[in-house]
């Protein structure tokens, strides 16, 4: 029989001993006994998070297509997501990936960033008709699973095995720290189950660090066990009616704060400190929070500004608008099917465009030409992103067709200003 190994605090869980002599966290149930202790400072972050959160939930709708901010802001929050994960793929990459599919300039790991997009939208919207369950999140790990790296990795079923978290080629040796073992992580996962769906205890937000925290202590899956902890998140946030639309996505400041992230994990295992957890993470929501409502406010004042510039050209040139704001990267094809236009006019109207510095033509050639709605996507870099985007869009331009779309065929007749031909002649 395994033996419990004596830690400093036994409110979170104990190490336990295995028989084959490595130790592994089992975590007590949700919610932890002694009860949170919610002190002034405590008090204050979640008052300050709460009303970035109401800020955000108030500034989001005051967009006129808000389900297109979701769309984008869906499509970021993959990428960064993924980058914790070691992804190195930019939305710009994915939104190429979305315009003209897999090609060898892509990063390879581009479809796992697309799985992310697809395994958070479908996860959202099987909300509207599902509890938040166990069922869900292995429909949606289905989904981030579903191609590359971690194909192989038990895509949508719970190990059954035992995993660790450690440095890559590491053993159970070296691990940094080893979840529960199967039958007390099947455990595990039934009483976090019965916490998601029982008479909330906590504010809103103390329960979504609680869940957050204990998800990542069970690691259930083989892989993907960062992405959808972090999913749960969002979606508990929107369960319980504290978001109406999904904006909240924590990877970016969980990446700027990985060290004291994984030490406030440490500390809540190692001492049952949930309290310095939990103050951890509500700072994170209102900084992400303020973060993301500023961007909104960004968006809807461009927005503006830029049907003032386009108005006097016609509907279509609207109309031309609100597609970007859904596919910010496009080609003649792209518009001529979004708009129903032909393509000397789906041309001539991303040649206006660009003549008023609202689109960037990447390519520099008569044909196939890619523009990019850079205003709008300026508006959803992460501080530092921009520079490296310029750079992207540089090496971009030195030889567009052959790096990003090698299977179109480069024209040799440079593009004249003002040329509207863009499509097959």
């Amino acid at each position: 029989m395994s033996l419990p190994i004596q830690t400093r605090s036994l409110r979170a869980g104990a190490y336990v001993r295995q028989p084959t002599g490595y130790r592994a966290f089992v975590p007590a149930p949700l919610p932890p006994d002694p009860p949170i202790r919610i002190d002034a400072e405590l008090l204050r972050l979640l008052s300050l998070a709460d009303q970035a959160l109401g800020r955000l939930d108030g500034m989001a709708h005051t967009l006129p297509n808000p389900e297109l901010f979701v769309a984008m802001y869906v499509r970021r929050e993959a990428v960064l997501s993924s980058q914790i994960e070691g992804t190195q793929s930019t939305l710009d990459d994915v939104l190429t990936y979305e315009l003209v599919g897999e090609t060898d300039a892509l990063p390879r790991d581009v479809r796992e960033v697309v799985n992310y997009v697809r395994a958070m939208t479908q996860g959202l919207e099987r909300l509207k008709t599902l509890p938040l369950s166990l069922r869900l999140i292995r429909e949606v790990h289905a989904e981030l699973l579903s191609s590359g790296r971690g194909a192989t990795r038990l895509p949508g079923e719970f190990r059954t095995s035992q995993n660790w978290i450690g440095p890559e080629g590491g053993t159970l040796a070296t691990a940094r720290f080893i979840p529960p073992p199967v039958h007390e992580m099947t455990q595990a996962l039934a009483n976090l189950e019965a916490f998601l769906h029982s008479v909330p205890r906590h504010p809103d937000l103390i329960d979504c660090a609680l869940a957050h925290a204990q998800f990542e202590t069970i690691h259930p899956f083989l892989d993907g066990n960062g992405r959808i902890g972090r999913l749960l998140v969002t979606f508990l946030l929107v369960t319980r009616g504290v978001l109406r639309l999904p904006l909240l996505y924590l990877s970016y400041y969980l990446r700027l704060h990985r060290a004291e992230y994984y030490d406030r994990l440490t500390a809540v295992r190692e001492d049952g400190d949930w309290e310095g957890w939990i103050k951890f993470f509500l700072d994170g929501v209102r900084v992400t929070a303020d973060e993301a409502a500023r961007t909104a406010g960004a968006i809807v004042r461009l927005r503006d500004e830029h049907q003032v510039v386009v108005a006097p050209l016609g509907p279509n040139a609207l109309r031309l608008m609100d597609l970007l704001y859904r596919q910010p990267i496009v080609t003649a094809t792209a518009v001529r099917a979004g708009l129903g236009v032909s393509f000397p006019t789906a041309s001539k109207l991303m040649s206006q465009f660009a003549a008023h510095d609202l689109l960037e033509e990447l390519t520099g050639y008569r044909r196939n030409r890619v523009y990019r709605y850079t205003p709008y996507l300026s508006l959803l870099s992460e501080p530092g992103e921009s520079e490296a985007d310029a750079g992207v869009l540089e090496a971009t331009r030195s030889n567009p067709i052959a790096e990003r779309f090698p299977h179109w065929p480069e024209s040799p007749t440079p593009a004249h200003a003002g040329d509207p031909l863009d499509g097959p002649t």
